[in-house]
């Protein structure tokens, strides 16, 4: 049987939507989320099909990837094809060859599930580590503590309140009220929710989307900022904590956060609200 690659119209990205959020297992590694997908919708849904690609088997969906930009394939598999041959093997090519229209010519990288086949074979073919990524879980089965400060969930009126903590956290983040509604109107944004952190003087001060993948499954937080004029006062771990009971409240098993390992104070914020730091990940990239 062929592994058929495809790039999906927008009718098909509700399968794949269903289909990543079937992977999500608290036991396998941390991998692409629906909510990866569902935070990249801001830009349309029409974008978001064409940044999606699927290889599949005999009508099976075995991996998915999403293009985070021109240059970076986010990768994931099926849990019981991380170490597929013919599958790995098939990514491979098509990843490396332009002409497969997955990467283009040039300094390109792929992220893959730590363990799976694909990174062995691209390591093979002369693809070398990348910067490290930190990995941290959250497990929701106990009470999630009060985060100590007053939490809103974002709807449709408070929205300019979400878009500008947002651009306040990021420098050089453009995130304005349109892209948040497109956002919201996308599938994944039905199990997910936004959420603002205030202080006492009731400034907007960080700012989180989580998103869930279905009862019993691990949840995303991403994003995860504070505003740069209050920073140090604990209020990331405070909007940490929130995220945290808000995934719980929706189901989810586990809440799941990435942060380059070199984003030494992010890494130092999850760790304060009770995430476990996992053993890192590092992307595959080709230099030229």
């Amino acid at each position: 049987m062929t592994i058929v690659l495809r790039k999906p119209e927008v009718a098909g990205l509700s399968e794949i939507v269903k289909v990543l959020r079937g992977w999500q297992d608290d036991e396998a590694p941390i991998q692409l989320h629906p909510g990866d997908l569902g935070w990249f919708w801001q830009f349309g849904a029409e974008a978001t099909a064409a940044a999606v690609r699927t290889w599949s088997r005999d009508g099976r969906i075995l991996a998915v990837g999403l293009l985070d930009g021109a240059t970076l394939l986010r990768l994931t598999t099926a849990p019981d094809a991380h170490r597929d041959e013919e599958l790995a093997r098939q990514l491979v090519d098509d990843t490396t060859r332009p002409k497969r229209d997955v990467l283009p010519e040039g300094k390109v990288s792929v992220e893959a599930p730590t363990g799976a086949l694909v990174q062995d074979l691209l390591t093979e073919a002369g693809w070398t580590a990348d910067e490290p990524w930190a990995l941290l879980r959250r497990d929701l089965t106990q009470p999630v503590e009060d985060p100590g400060v007053r939490i809103e969930m974002i709807g449709p009126e408070q929205v300019h309140v979400r878009t500008a903590v947002q651009r306040a956290s990021f420098d050089g983040s453009t995130f304005p009220d349109e892209q948040w509604h497109a956002m919201a109107a996308g599938l994944p944004y039905a199990d997910a929710r936004c959420l603002v952190a205030y202080s006492d003087h009731g400034d907007a001060v960080a700012a989180v989307t989580v998103w869930s993948a279905g009862q019993g499954r691990p949840g995303l937080l991403e994003p995860v900022g504070v505003h740069r004029e209050h920073r140090g006062h604990g209020y990331g771990t405070a909007i940490t904590v929130a995220a945290a009971a808000a995934l719980q409240e929706l189901g989810s098993s586990s809440a799941i956060v990435c942060t380059p390992s070199a984003n030494v104070a992010a890494v130092a914020t999850y760790r304060s609200a009770g995430f476990q730091q996992l053993p890192e990940r590092r992307d595959r990239c080709r230099s030229a």
